[in-house]
């Protein structure tokens, strides 16, 4: 079975945002304002989404 994904997309600034909350984005490998990454659905990931949700739109593929 193919693993699930999800379309993940930064929509504000990581200035002056906490530092593990930058690490987040990091994680995800999102560096820009508007840059869309697909990621796997898996519980770390989910988390990470989670703690950073006012900064993303998330959507399933």
């Amino acid at each position: 079975m193919a693993a699930k994904k999800l379309s993940v997309m930064m929509t504000k600034s990581k200035n002056g945002r906490l530092k593990n909350h930058q690490e987040c984005l990091k994680g995800l490998g999102l560096h820009k304002i508007r840059q869309t990454v697909q990621v796997i659905d898996t519980p770390e990931n989910r988390g990470m989404i989670n703690k950073i949700a006012y900064m993303l739109k998330v959507e399933e593929v």
